[in-house]
């Protein structure tokens, strides 16, 4: 799916979306936020909740790679 078609859906079926064809990369604490970075098609999407909840607040929709810095520091590489 592109993100243009992607950004057209309501909130709960681009949540649906993501849940059976997004390919889940990584989650993180933000504040007192949990994000869940997902890859679909020509972008990526970050999935808002408060801690703990399972409501969405929002999801974020990006293309620019620049947007996943907060996310490599989780990334462990095997030591050669």
């Amino acid at each position: 799916m592109r993100l243009d078609s992607f950004k057209q859906l309501p909130m709960g079926q681009q949540a649906d979306v993501l849940r059976r064809s997004g390919h889940f990369l990584s989650d993180r604490r933000q504040d007192s936020f949990e994000l869940q970075l997902y890859a679909l098609g020509d972008f990526y999407a970050e999935v808002w909740r408060s801690n703990g909840e399972e409501h969405i607040l929002f999801i974020h929709l990006f293309q620019d790679s620049h947007n996943l810095t907060p996310y490599l520091e989780s990334i462990r590489l095997p030591e050669v």
